[in-house]
């Protein structure tokens, strides 16, 4: 049953952040990044029948915004964004679940304010660093940047998505992009077949920002691996049974590693928390309640 959320702004950290917040219950964090609180809505609306769920637009991004646009979003801001949001609601400490780029937040969150936070599920953070071919993985990641400089969005979406969906190590000399979009992809469920409209200027200024200033700080986040393994914050990395050995659910993997545990499977793929939204909140509830 959807649950209408009600939206909030607060001005933080040299931007003005959006977030929404459903339900009653103990605090809970559901952060993605870049994806904003619009693709959490199911999930949300699930796990707020027993808690206090708060979605967020990263830094920046969607409905949120920046003072100063040349600037680098880092994972500390982030993390510094969500640190405020729970000193604003006065509920805190809270859980967090965060998954992609926000699970690499929800690691600095952990990491940089420890006593606002409880429980972190890290469900498959790109923290591309940690895995053997760490090298190769900045290289396409510079590549991405400049597929983006020189030939614009969709371009550079298809070189992303090559990157992400690559099974195995990625080789020294990269990953050929992909099509973007997909050929045989709908044009953005237009009615009549044709080309979609052209992106606004919010959207094609949150290309630039995820391609030239947000992308690399993410990808390239060194976790205080030593600090989450002996410190007061329970961290739990997960993965989602349908990931094959892409670059996220294999960092994932070597975070598990590192910090002494086995990575707990949730539902369904990387966005498992669309695809599969009950049996991801079941996932949830699940590690928020184990010991």
């Amino acid at each position: 049953m959807s649950t209408a959320p009600t939206p909030h702004h607060l001005d933080a950290n040299g931007g003005r952040l959006y977030y929404e917040i459903r339900g009653s219950g103990p605090l809970l964090l559901v952060v993605g990044q870049p994806m904003t609180s619009a693709p959490f809505a199911a999930l949300a609306d699930d796990l707020a029948a027993d808690h206090t769920v708060v979605t967020y637009d990263p830094h920046g991004v969607g409905e949120s915004t920046v003072d100063d646009p040349s600037l680098p979003i880092t994972p500390e801001i982030e993390a510094d964004d969500l640190a405020a949001i729970v000193d604003e609601l006065g509920l805190g400490p809270a859980a967090v679940m965060g998954t992609s780029g926000g699970a690499v937040a929800g690691l600095a969150f952990a990491s940089r304010h420890p006593d606002k936070i409880t429980t972190l599920i890290a469900h498959e953070p790109p923290v591309a660093d940690l895995l053997p071919d760490a090298g190769p993985v900045r290289a396409a990641v510079d590549a991405i940047e400049d597929a983006y400089r020189s030939a614009g969005s969709g371009f550079a979406w298809g070189a992303f998505a090559s990157l992400v969906m690559h099974q195995g190590l990625v080789p020294a000399d990269g990953v050929p992009p992909a099509a973007w979009p997909p050929p045989g992809a709908p044009a953005d469920d237009q009615p009549d077949g044709t080309a979609p409209p052209e992106p606004s200027a919010k959207q094609q200024a949150d290309d630039e920002l995820f391609f030239l200033r947000m992308l690399k700080p993410f990808t390239r986040y060194a976790p205080d691996v030593d600090g989450l393994r002996g410190g007061p914050v329970r961290v739990r990395v997960a993965v989602g049974a349908g990931s094959g050995p892409e670059v996220a659910r294999r960092s994932a993997e070597a975070l598990a590693d590192r910090l002494g545990q086995s990575a707990v499977v949730f539902p369904s793929h990387h966005a498992g928390f669309m695809e599969d939204p009950a049996g991801f909140a079941t996932s949830v509830r699940e590690v928020l309640a184990a010991p």
